[in-house]
């Protein structure tokens, strides 16, 4: 049954680009080098497509087939390779000690999901594997950037620290900044950016 995602994705433009985020462009070489990354809520693959050609290696994983299908094109565009693994959150189950690097770039989710979700990325990651996160805070709803309208799906800092007890944090922040992410983030964003390690 096609998803909302499939809905939103389908077509030949790229809704939120087809370059990285900033966050994770700025914050990449705080992965382990060659390491495998998982990213979730992946799209259209902007994010995995940037970290193959770094060097890593990629699965991007997502709910939309329509997504993942353009994610794949753009890897070949690129000339990189990534994995892609069509999932839901709700029922995907991460393996322990497997990943080098987890990317969570506006994957939001209800709350409980999430707590159960951020969970998992702490069990998930290797010893030294970092987390990259970033996603909007409920002041984005004085904004018209992008994002769900739905507090509860928004993010606070004190939830993640919580949430994802156990994992090193030397970067936990919150910033107004400009998003420029295609036609779906687009303007002023209130984000909370996250930089986090296994010890």
């Amino acid at each position: 049954m096609p998803s909302i995602w499939d809905e939103r994705f389908a077509g030949a433009e790229y809704r939120y680009g087809t370059e990285p985020n900033d966050f994770l462009r700025e914050q990449a070489g705080a992965l382990p080098t060659g390491g495998r990354v998982l990213s979730l809520g992946e799209g259209e693959g902007r994010n995995a497509v940037h970290l193959a050609g770094l060097g890593f290696a990629v699965t991007a994983l997502d709910a939309s087939s329509v997504g993942l299908d353009k994610a794949r094109l753009l890897a070949a565009r690129r000339g990189v390779t990534i994995q892609t693994l069509l999932a839901d959150l709700d029922a995907y189950r991460f393996a322990p000690d497997h990943w080098d690097g987890i990317v969570n770039l506006y994957c939001h989710l209800p709350p409980g999901l999430r707590r159960r979700v951020n969970a998992q990325v702490v069990t998930a990651l290797r010893p030294g594997g970092v987390l990259i996160l970033e996603g909007f805070t409920p002041e984005q709803l004085r904004f018209h950037s992008g994002g769900p309208r739905d507090p509860a799906m928004l993010w606070r800092p004190e939830d993640l620290r919580e949430e994802l007890a156990g994992l090193d944090v030397p970067i936990l922040r919150e910033v107004v900044r400009e998003i420029g992410e295609g036609s779906g983030h687009s303007g002023p964003g209130a984000v909370v950016q996250m930089l986090a390690r296994k010890p």
